[in-house]
């Protein structure tokens, strides 16, 4: 992704451990000589940094992500729950939710954009635009999978997830009154781990854990058998 910010143009990379020499590539094929880099892995300073061949000046310390395994056995991945949440799938289990699993539409006016799109707008948060979602499920055929939740005729809860390679990443979540009381959003998440995992996928990436602006969402996502992971922090790198 690029900007330009006057005369210069800023070139970030997010979620990868790059060397000079793929940096420099880039830059051949793009024109763009400053970058952001938000590393994968921990970079424990600027001398880690020019050890991978790419000294810069770190600019954010690295964030925390949840990661779930998914090459195991059902029974192991429950076992990996905490116990409120395992009650809670169980619950939502016995009330006769049934779970829905497809590739996600190309439609912009999908209703789980519209409903992602309120959701920014009340919670006074940014996400991706809906026009990436779209984008990705287009560009990428069978590879934005969505899992709903329904019960009597109403959409309960809903997930979207994008795979690539053997990983897949938790893009949107929705969930309605009457799921966050049934807890469908547990059922949709286990229902998603065991999909994904029939799929191929090792690993399940449920995106940044923040204990302090969202605790209730860090707990759903460590609750269900994730470890915390730290990433690299975010690098200023000029090739």
């Amino acid at each position: 992704m690029r900007r330009r910010f006057g005369p210069v143009e800023v070139g970030l990379i997010s979620r990868a451990d790059v060397t000079r020499r793929d940096l420099a590539h880039i830059r051949d094929n793009s024109g763009c000589r400053l970058f952001l880099v938000n590393a994968e892995t921990e970079a424990k300073g600027r001398a880690d940094a020019r050890s991978r061949g790419h000294p810069g000046v770190m600019l954010r310390h690295p964030a925390f992500i949840a990661e779930l395994a998914l090459g195991t056995s059902a029974a192991e991945m429950k076992g990996q729950m905490a116990q409120k949440w395992r009650n809670r799938l169980n619950r939502a289990t016995a009330s006769g939710i049934e779970i829905r699993h497809s590739a996600m539409s190309t439609d912009p006016d999908h209703w789980l954009l519209r409903a992602d799109a309120a959701q920014q707008v009340k919670n006074r948060y940014r996400g991706y635009p809906a026009a990436f979602s779209t984008a990705f499920a287009r560009a990428n055929g069978g590879s934005a999978r969505l899992f709903e939740a329904h019960l009597d005729g109403e959409t309960l809860a809903a997930m979207l997830f994008f795979i690539h390679g053997q990983v897949a990443t938790y893009h949107i979540g929705w969930n309605g009154k009457s799921g966050r009381q049934l807890s469908a959003h547990h059922l949709v998440m286990w229902r998603a781990m065991i999909a994904l995992a029939r799929l191929g996928m090792t690993r399940l990436d449920l995106g940044a854990v923040d204990t302090e602006t969202a605790p209730g969402l860090a707990r759903f996502k460590l609750g269900s058998g994730a470890r915390c992971r730290s990433l690299g922090g975010t690098w200023a790198v000029r090739v």
